[in-house]
């Protein structure tokens, strides 16, 4: 594997720094549709029931509160300080587990449950084990390693003792948000947090069996500086985690409103976005992690980079993941389901979903069934967000296509990208280079069919891919 430092080009990052998906799905959401219903979400299930060997389960379970609001979140989530509404949020998300259980066989095992949010510990421990009990009662556990059950945590709102009640749950996975322990950063973006608060979270986990701890940090954050992110990273490379994930901060303030609270003169130029990238970079390599694809890093024994080099890795709206052959399902408000052929979205709104709830209806707000195009596709866009390479035969073979005929178009758009030294253009197939690696999602733009031009008033509002 080429050493991390070798990924970095800041000319070419520069260059090809523009909005794009992040490909968490394909087709991407935008393009769900409300004529997808509860009728079509039932029929999928029910198909993938019949199959020879029907996939397992992983069940995304979302609690959308936080009790104050980070400026650069982008996520759907409610800021309260009433525990209260916790409590009635889980009266219905009972309702909802219950009726979505009933769509699929006992049988099948689920072999993935994550909590995400907003703010997963808002609800305490017992809360937490109380879903967790719900969900064992519907649905068939796998047993032994086969299991993972992760949880997005706020340190600030956790204690260690609270760590060992999540473990008896049987949870043992997490991750942990901390962005940046800069002072001056974190009160830039309305979130202080200790270090040793942190830190103390990180080995609690450990020493309550967790397999895994992820912390997820932040480059291009208002204030920020060479200097104060490299004290992160050293502080964050002591503690020693599984897995790392360095997003880039994207502000778009149109879309999200805390980040209106954030001065855009206060951003790092896109220079000194780019030398906080590579200063990451060379410090996670340095330390002896692997990079997995987009934002995430992992230590090469992590079950991540395992799954990578043994051809496992997969990629959902839970990021990257070794579940790779398994039915998606989405529970809470704003959750995405991936079952068989098919997406389906409840409502954004807390009232939508209530109201769905109350109702006795499975809350599909909106969705898809791909077609044989998507299908294709989103495997060509799946092996590439995972593994950086195309076997045109193994594909052809997979779909019944010629690949190179199929997708002559896209291999067409990929020239200027081997001009430029991101992409290997082979007759068997396509090898992202180890500059490409870190462009991965405009390799994928090039196969998604989906795509308008930046400059349509109607076109999605993506990230940039840098």
């Amino acid at each position: 594997m080429a050493s991390l430092s070798s990924l970095f080009d800041p000319e070419l990052l520069q260059r090809y720094d523009v909005p794009g998906p992040r490909y968490t799905s394909y087709p991407t959401a935008p393009q769900f549709t409300p004529g997808f219903g509860e009728a079509d979400l039932r029929a999928v299930a029910a198909a993938s029931n019949g199959d020879p060997i029907p996939r397992p389960i992983s069940l995304y379970l979302h609690v959308p509160f936080c009790t104050s609001p980070c400026f650069y979140c982008g996520c759907n989530r409610i800021i309260t300080r009433d525990k209260s509404r916790g409590a009635a949020y889980l009266t219905r998300l009972y309702r909802e587990i219950g009726m979505a259980s009933e769509l699929f066989d006992r049988d099948r095992d689920v072999e993935q449950v994550h909590f995400g949010g907003g703010t997963p510990n808002f609800l305490d421990p017992q809360q937490i084990a109380e879903v967790m009990d719900v969900l064992r009662r519907h649905f068939h556990f796998a047993s032994g390693e086969r299991m993972d059950c992760s949880i997005e945590l706020d340190p600030r709102f956790i204690t260690p003792a609270e760590v060992g009640e999540l473990a008896a749950a049987g949870f043992n996975r997490a991750s942990l948000g901390v962005q940046d322990f800069d002072p001056v950063v974190q009160q830039a973006v309305n979130r202080v947090q200790g270090v040793e608060q942190t830190l103390g979270i990180i080995d609690a986990c450990r020493a309550h069996g967790f397999r895994s701890v992820n912390v997820d940090l932040i480059y291009g954050l208002p204030k920020q500086t060479l200097e104060g992110f490299e004290r992160t990273l050293d502080i964050t490379l002591q503690a020693r985690p599984d897995r790392l994930a360095i997003y880039g901060y994207a502000h778009l303030p149109n879309l999200f409103r805390p980040q209106q609270r954030i001065h855009a003169a206060d951003l790092p130029s896109p220079e000194q976005k780019l030398d906080l990238l590579r200063l990451a970079i060379e410090k996670l390599g340095q330390a002896g992690y692997e990079y997995i694809g987009m934002d995430h890093f992992a230590l090469p024994t992590d079950e991540l980079a395992r799954a990578q080099r043994e051809g496992g890795l997969h990629r959902n709206f839970m990021g990257y993941t070794t579940h790779a052959e398994s039915d998606l399902v989405g529970l809470g408000v704003s959750a995405i389901s991936h079952v068989g052929a098919s997406f389906s979205q409840n409502p954004r709104d807390i009232g939508g979903w209530e109201q769905a709830i109350d109702e006795g209806r499975l809350p599909v707000w909106r969705g898809m069934r791909m077609d044989e195009d998507d299908v294709i596709r989103a495997d060509v866009i799946q092996q590439l967000m995972c593994h950086g390479r195309l076997d045109y035969d193994a594909l052809g073979r997979r779909h019944v296509i010629d690949f190179r005929r199929y997708f002559a178009d896209a291999l067409a758009r990929l020239e200027p990208l081997q001009a430029d030294g991101l992409v290997e253009l082979g007759e068997a197939g396509l090898q992202a280079t180890s500059r490409g690696r870190l462009l991965l999602r405009i390799i994928a733009m090039c196969f998604d069919r989906y795509l308008q031009p930046a400059n349509d008033s109607a076109a999605p509002r993506y990230s940039r891919t840098v």
